[in-house]
């Protein structure tokens, strides 16, 4: 591809008509004749340092934020903004050929996409899904890592959507995602916001930042749709300028559910759109999800499609792998998995499985290595709030020490009498839980949900499926 041809509408320049047949800011990717390179500045890492190093190479053209003496450098004020306007460009800009609803919040994201994403597929229409647990193109599947993709990744998925004929894309926008500018032009038909609650402050440093790296979504969407229960989602729907609509499940608001009856496999309500009611069957359990599913007709709603066709379809929907997923045990206690893993998420699904508990609540959890250590005790106090028994273990230790992440989770218990155990083997926490579980027990599996891995030290990756590890501790008891 010609360079003028990946520069349109970002930039020109003297010698734009020389052939490219490679884009990256990876240093360490096989570069030279023919390829871009897009210096991008970290807060840890300056990719111009590498200039020396690739010009040697033969690297064709570089992009940066200053003038490094070359003569076949592009200066931009933004290398982080300009990277994925070079790949749209690349790409043949599918996200023009598409419509996007965009998620983002704390909690409830993957059950809404997936949700908002299923129902467009019952009225027959073909959407993508990006998102947490996967990505989706119609019914196929395709493995994921992150939750928003890097550019590269992210438009070369818009074009398969495209060329596969989907019309919408349904998508999870991470705050990373957005304050390191992935997303390109990319604008939303609708944007949703669930919730904030402690996450992340390893990258963004408070919730002040991490509610204003949220907020950059209002800027670049037709429409809004706000979690008003939410004390941030509140101050969101004061401050943002677009056309704007609320949801709750507590306070009044725009779209409502009202007398709300839960089950252990489901809900029941009534959807109010402040003109008409609509008696509303789930089949996912828990107040959190009455919200979820609120949020999706409520922007199904908004976006134009009629609560006396979406109503009778979204009892048709089922859960979300990896949340609040009862796993089969043919034995007289449950075991749940759940993603959970905030304090909020932890005290949203042991408030969830209590409802209707016959026995003890026991909860096994763990915290991320190299991730928000402050989020650690909170976490403790979250579980001891509704647990019976709390199992403390691993997460994804990366680089930590386990036994140092499960100090830091226990100095939450302090003055607490809530009991607990400390079992630093995940597997071997999860078959202690299993084979020790009484009678009408429920044992909650949080915090790895849909993953099937575990990231032990230097980043080595191993299969774990706790489906797999909950089989083989109950194969033990036989």
């Amino acid at each position: 591809m010609k360079l003028y041809d990946i520069l349109k509408g970002v930039c020109k320049t003297s010698f734009d008509n020389i052939e490219i047949t490679k884009i990256s800011s990876d240093s360490r990717e096989e570069l030279g004749e023919g390829s871009l390179f897009v210096c991008l500045v970290g807060k840890s890492f300056d990719a111009h340092s590498f200039i020396p190093e690739l010009a040697k190479k033969g690297v064709s053209v570089f992009v940066t934020q200053r003038d490094c003496g070359l003569p076949n450098q592009i200066i931009v004020d933004d290398t982080r903004a300009v990277l994925p306007l070079l790949w749209a460009n690349y790409y043949g800009n599918p996200q023009n050929e598409l419509k996007f609803i965009g998620v983002t919040g704390t909690n409830g994201k993957t059950t809404i996409t997936t949700v908002f994403k299923n129902m467009l597929a019952k009225m027959g229409i073909k959407a993508g899904l990006i998102g947490t647990c996967q990505n989706e193109i119609g019914d196929r599947v395709i493995p994921t890592e992150r939750t928003t993709p890097e550019p590269n990744e992210f438009f070369a998925l818009l074009r398969e959507m495209a060329d596969e004929n989907c019309e919408w894309v349904v998508m999870e926008v991470s705050s990373q995602g957005l304050e390191q500018k992935r997303l390109g032009d990319v604008d939303f038909e609708l944007a949703v916001f669930t919730n904030l609650t402690q996450d992340h402050l390893d990258v963004h440093g408070s919730m002040e930042n991490y509610y204003q790296a949220k907020k950059l979504l209002f800027a670049r969407c037709k429409q809004a749709l706000i979690n008003i229960d939410d004390e941030w989602g509140k101050r969101y729907f004061n401050e943002i300028t677009c056309p704007k609509k609320s949801y709750a499940v507590i306070d009044d608001a725009d779209f409502t559910a009202d007398g709300i009856k839960l089950f252990a496999s489901g809900s029941q309500y009534w959807y109010s759109d402040s003109s008409k009611t609509f008696k509303t069957n789930i089949a996912l359990p828990g107040m959190y999800n009455v919200a979820n599913t609120v949020a999706v007709l409520a922007g199904l709603e908004m976006l134009g499609f009629k609560p006396n066709t979406a109503v009778p379809l979204i009892s048709q929907v089922a859960g979300v792998r990896g949340r609040c997923e009862i796993v089969p045990t043919s034995k007289d206690f449950t075991v749940v998995i759940d993603y959970a893993h905030t304090p909020d998420a932890i005290e949203n699904i042991l408030n969830n499985v209590k409802e209707g508990a016959l026995g003890r609540i026991v909860c096994l959890f763990g915290c991320g290595g190299n991730r928000d250590a402050k989020k650690r005790p909170l976490m403790a106090q979250a579980a001891a709030k509704h647990a019976d028994l709390l199992v403390i273990t691993s997460d994804n230790p990366r680089n930590e020490d386990p036994n140092a992440i499960i100090d830091d989770i226990v100095a939450g218990l302090t003055g607490c009498d809530t009991e607990y155990v400390r079992i630093e083997n995940r597997r071997d926490a999860i078959n202690w839980a299993v084979t020790n579980a009484k009678k009408d027990d429920i044992i909650v599996l949080a915090g790895k949900g849909h993953e099937d891995y575990q990231i032990l030290a230097d980043n080595v990756k191993i299969h774990f499926d706790e489906r797999e590890v909950v089989r083989d501790a109950l194969e033990s008891i036989k």
